[in-house]
């Protein structure tokens, strides 16, 4: 598997190529397998459907890895937390208000028809494909569930952090054992490597930073290789900025995830050497497309060349990005 060659420190030519949010709205047999589920969070715990969409993207236009369809809040809903998805408005929870309404006994039975899709995927998928799983990171996870909803800058978490911090720490310690529970049964079933999804790591101010995100990831990871040798994982600490040479040193990550505005060299420089990175293309080219999009993907493929690189972007695909340009964006990269 050209994905897990990249992740091993092997500088794969062309690189290997998956994007993030690649099965979603943009693409109409997902937004019919949608219709059909009825609402998003049936959708992720329908094992056939779930399979279903994660593969369309797959069978389109043959990207080296698949990531399992879900979402980073179906973990605290398997933990107790009451989760709907609001039209138009994204994720709505009661924001938390005691660690103790937590119960991580019952969150297996919850969270088992994802790992049902898991193993169906595993199953299904081409072999030279690779299947990512994946769980948000602690400190987003909590971000939401602290503060109810996402966007913004989430300002109960961050007065919180400051005024309960016993009470985010026991969140947060939660949260690292739980998400460590739900990575490993991933990986049992079947994952080729896993995907620590941090989005909100940027929000919080280094010192924060290496108490919420740092430090509860380098535990994760330190968990998951303990018990399972060999397994790869890639770290995502979105917007992390100058914080992020320190997150690759210390997270135990076997690869790190760039957002849009990190600019690549300056990554290389801060990270150490031989670090393998992962994306950093504006999901904004991707929906323009045209010149704009095409020379923006030869530069990156540039700067990659004769690194270990898996291509991606800075973020998720967005619902307004025309087919035709995934197809052509896939068509570069395989002619580099």
């Amino acid at each position: 598997m050209k994905l897990l060659q990249a992740l091993n420190g092997e500088p794969v030519w062309p690189p290997p190529v998956w994007l993030m949010r690649q099965a979603g709205r943009y693409l109409p047999e997902y937004r019919a397998t949608r219709a059909q589920a009825g609402d998003f969070i049936r959708l992720c715990l329908n094992p056939a459907l779930a399979t279903e969409v994660t593969l369309q993207p797959i069978r389109k236009f043959g990207f080296d890895a698949a990531i399992l369809f879900s979402d980073i809040l179906i973990l605290p809903m398997a933990l107790g937390q009451g989760l709907r998805f609001a039209e138009g408005e994204g994720p709505r929870l009661p924001p938390l208000q005691y660690s103790a309404d937590l119960d991580p006994a019952r969150a297996p039975a919850i969270y088992g028809p994802v790992m049902e899709t898991v193993r169906r995927l595993r199953a299904e998928l081409p072999p030279q494909t690779a299947l990512i799983g994946f769980a948000g990171g602690p400190a987003t996870v909590a971000c939401y569930m602290l503060d109810g909803e996402g966007g913004g800058d989430f300002p109960r978490t961050r007065r919180l952090a400051y005024e309960q911090p016993g009470f985010v720490s026991d969140v947060l310690n939660l949260l690292t054992e739980a998400t460590t529970a739900y990575l490993s049964a991933q990986i049992e079933a079947g994952a080729d490597c896993v995907m620590l999804f941090e989005s909100w790591a940027g929000i919080f101010p280094a010192p924060q930073f290496r108490e919420l995100v740092i430090g509860p990831n380098k535990r994760i990871t330190a968990a998951l290789k303990a018990k399972h040798p060999g397994i790869k994982i890639i770290g995502f600490p979105r917007l992390a900025g100058l914080m992020l040479g320190e997150y690759a040193r210390e997270a135990g990550m076997d690869a790190i995830g760039l957002d849009t505005v990190t600019d690549i060299e300056n990554a290389i420089a801060a990270c150490p050497p031989g670090t393998v990175f992962q994306g950093n293309l504006d999901p904004l080219l991707l929906k323009l497309g045209g010149k704009a999009m095409e020379e923006a993907v030869l530069k990156l493929l540039a700067k990659v060349k004769n690194r270990p690189h898996i291509f991606n972007l800075g973020h998720g695909i967005t619902p307004d990005v025309p087919e035709a340009n995934v197809a052509r964006l896939m068509e570069i990269i395989r002619g580099a």
